[in-house]
């Protein structure tokens, strides 16, 4: 069973002196409240039930969870109303825990494979709030105040804006009876808008973050789609049949035939009013030229030729299967039902949202590849062993 509590707030909704705020107010709703005064009440009581819990921020929303055997539902929805309605965020653990967000930043700077996806983002949204990192900045970790967090907690943290999807062996009326004995006090649902990201790319870009590695990170991409568009259906699957699975297009021909990387994928990440769609690789840093060349060659294609209907189906045939499997899990379960609340308003069943995927035609991937892969809106970010951006500027203008 698991209780999961969605907020639609995160890093975008944030200004530049209090950027990261999400994601630290995510971090203090684990340090105490009155009832449960130290991290340790908290975790030793989870812990004592043999529970999985955690918390998660991501540009688009916040979410907390308790995964737990059935029986201990209504101990799950106490913590997780005590911690999102009375955490202390005492000013001794705040200070302390500054420092533990700004190693968090550290670690991920210095984990290529991590970061190059930041850098990726930054390149396609640059200066808006989709391009920043979701943990902040060091200075603004180090120097926010407390009043600036608990302004901006007391403003979204309200019940009425929280999603509360429960998935596992229990019954609706049991559910409702505990969602409104813990988070019946509804107080306001009042958001300021986030600020919208208005893609207006018109020449590729290339970013390179020196670093003395053996293993050359790359993202390759472009502008992608939002949750609302249409096609965001078609995008996926293309992405599977690019690099979705070991059979994907890119890992046989980048991997299997020539040799140039350990891993490739392929994905659409996908946000309220925007996207990407990138392929991200490790790759050998001696022949990294080929490597660009190579993937260039694969977008080019699908964008020229499209898919053959034997792909497209085993593509739908790999959703399905992953589908299946992802929704035996009372978390993902949750987390699938949760988001679709969150996003749309509105509920569809895994059968319902299968049928939207099985319905894309050859032409839909033809259509989708045409749209996004546009040559002058190529992105490319590096992380390497490199100084000088040019030699790639200089691939992607002779390659497209």
């Amino acid at each position: 069973m698991t209780v999961l509590i969605l907020l639609p707030v995160g890093s975008r909704y944030e200004t530049k002196d209090i950027g990261g705020l999400s994601h630290f107010i995510e971090h203090m709703m684990f340090k105490g409240t009155e009832k449960r005064p130290t991290s340790l009440d908290i975790s030793k009581e989870l812990d004592g039930i043999g529970a999985e819990f955690n918390a998660f921020t991501s540009k688009d929303y916040t979410g907390y969870y308790i995964k737990s055997s059935a029986d201990k539902v209504e101990l799950a929805f106490d913590i997780l109303s005590d911690m999102l309605f009375h955490s202390k965020i005492d000013e001794a653990e705040l200070n302390k825990e500054r420092g533990v967000i700004v190693e968090e930043i550290n670690m991920y700077e210095d984990n290529p494979l991590m970061y190059i996806e930041s850098l990726f983002e930054e390149l396609i949204f640059g200066d808006h709030p989709l391009g920043w990192q979701i943990a902040g900045t060091r200075d603004v970790i180090k120097t926010v105040p407390r009043e600036k967090m608990m302004k901006y907690f007391e403003h979204y943290y309200q019940s009425a804006n929280m999603i509360i999807a429960v998935a596992g062996n229990i019954k609706e009326t049991q559910v409702k009876k505990l969602a409104n004995n813990y988070f019946g006090r509804l107080g306001k649902r009042d958001f300021k808008k986030f600020s919208d990201f208005k893609e207006t790319q018109a020449d590729s870009r290339v970013v390179v973050s020196f670093k003395e590695t053996e293993q050359v990170q790359l993202c390759l991409g472009f502008p992608g789609v939002s949750y609302f568009d249409k096609e965001i259906y078609a995008l996926q699957i293309l992405s599977i049949i690019l690099g979705g699975n070991m059979s994907s297009r890119l890992f046989v021909n980048i991997r299997e035939k020539y040799g140039l990387c350990y891993f490739i994928r392929a994905s659409a990440e996908i946000f309220h009013d925007a996207g990407t769609f990138v392929v991200h690789a490790g790759l050998d840093k001696s022949r990294i030229q080929d490597a660009i060349k190579l993937i260039i060659k694969e977008l080019k294609d699908v964008r020229d030729a499209g898919v053959t209907e034997k792909e497209l189906q085993s593509a739908k045939d790999f959703l399905k299967g992953k589908v299946d499997l992802r929704l035996e899990d009372s978390e993902s379960l949750a987390d699938w039902f949760g988001k679709q609340e969150l996003f749309y308003g509105k509920l569809l069943t895994p059968e319902e949202k299968l049928e939207r995927f099985m319905k894309v035609t050859t032409k839909d991937i033809l259509d989708v590849a045409k749209k996004i892969i546009d040559p002058k809106k190529f992105n490319l970010a590096l992380i390497g062993p490199f100084k000088d951006k040019k030699e790639f500027e200089d691939i992607l203008k002779l390659e497209t």
